[in-house]
């Protein structure tokens, strides 16, 4: 992937960033927030965030309003396109991943089918 489709291929949402920001003030060694694609969950992937020490090699990493994000070359192909944003309604609060990929969802949201 060039650098200039790695640019456009996920974006971070300002609440996902402040929210990210918040959650990693608190850590003292954790400081980059992860998102990977894995097989599983109810409708073939789902998404899987964690809190890492430092990027890999050939990460792709989105800085904004202080957050850092890192997503790997293999979860990057299936989320080409997408926004991670941080919603907090009525159902509880959640990082939701806007996928224009995925065909499917299940009804909690954390796993796709393309």
């Amino acid at each position: 992937m060039t650098t200039a489709e790695a640019v456009a291929a996920v974006t971070l949402s300002e609440r996902a960033a402040r929210r990210i920001a918040q959650i990693v003030a608190t850590e003292p060694s954790n400081k980059m927030f992860r998102v990977s694609v894995e097989g599983g969950g109810c409708s073939g992937f789902q998404y899987k965030f964690d809190l890492v020490p430092s990027a890999d090699a050939d990460d792709f990493v989105i800085e904004r309003a202080g957050a850092t994000v890192l997503v790997d070359q293999v979860s990057l192909q299936y989320m080409a396109g997408s926004e991670i944003d941080y919603v907090d309604d009525l159902i509880g609060a959640t990082f939701k991943i806007r996928n224009p990929n995925a065909v499917a969802s299940c009804g909690c949201g954390t796993s796709f089918t393309i």
